[in-house]
């Protein structure tokens, strides 16, 4: 076997690129083992292949440009220096490795620009997204107070003013009764926002012998905007109180912890 034809024939440029098989792989360890030339040539393959790597600057403008430098392409201030004709490097082999590194180049700025704009559609999506949740809470609370301004123009409508008591004499909330569905609008404006751990209830009293019935719990206190919330009552209530209670509630009114206290009058 010629060895210089061996190494002209470009066959290690494809085993140091990983592009041979199996077979071939092993035949060209086993002729590296045995020509002293032969592995010579492949360490230097693997260096111009390293130094063509380091070529290809981070910065992709001059990625090009740094590789034709290296690979003697571009045109210098330097006396150029004419190779010698016994040279074994082919140039059309480091010309096809600088393309490579050029194409993962472009290919990874590709998949940057691919990431970017997918991060730009999501941040897009997410603000329709948030524009419609906005534009529906908008119409539902619209809605909402539609239907609270015909609640509190109807004549029928009984109103209850809860006045502060001594736990926190500022305190204030008021009770709009529509007897005709069973059903009171509380609105609590005038309470301060409970302490962790703590709830607003409500109870509608019967004043002879006193009897309270709970109405439930204001859980949504923190998070309702209008402080405003609809509750069914189907007792015949003489009064309404507003008491401070353990999360969960209580089954009666802690007394020394009531807010608001108000009585159904004749006039209401």
């Amino acid at each position: 076997m010629d060895i210089e034809d061996y190494i002209d024939s470009g066959i290690l440029e494809l085993y140091v690129a990983g592009a041979l098989s199996e077979k071939e792989n092993q035949e060209v360890y086993a002729l590296m083992q045995k020509h002293p030339e032969i592995l010579d040539e492949v360490l230097k393959i693997e260096a111009a292949i390293k130094t063509l790597t380091e070529a290809a600057s981070p910065d992709k403008t001059q990625a090009f440009d740094t590789v034709k430098v290296r690979l003697g392409l571009e045109d210098t201030d330097h006396k150029v220096i004419t190779l010698k004709p016994k040279t074994r490097y082919k140039w059309y082999s480091f010309t096809g490795w600088a393309a490579c590194i050029l194409f993962a180049i472009g290919f990874f700025w590709l998949a940057n620009e691919n990431n970017q704009l997918k991060n730009q559609i999501s941040t897009t999506q997410s603000t329709n997204e948030f524009l419609e949740f906005q534009i529906e809470k908008a119409n539902k609370s619209l809605t909402e107070s539609k239907k609270l301004i015909a609640v509190l123009r109807d004549r029928n409508i009984i109103s209850v003013p809860l006045a502060g008591q001594a736990v926190y004499p500022d305190a204030y909330a008021k009770v709009y009764w529509d007897k005709s569905n069973n059903n009171i609008y509380l609105d609590v404006q005038g309470l301060p926002t409970p302490p962790e751990g703590k709830v607003y209830q409500v109870w509608s009293l019967k004043l002879n012998p006193l009897t309270p019935t709970s109405l439930g719990t204001l859980d949504n206190f923190k998070t309702d905007e209008n402080k405003i919330f609809t509750i069914e009552n189907a007792n015949d209530s003489e009064a309404f109180g507003i008491t401070l209670e353990p999360a969960g509630g209580s089954e009666s009114p802690t007394l020394d912890q009531l807010y608001t206290l108000g009585t159904v009058t004749a006039t209401s």
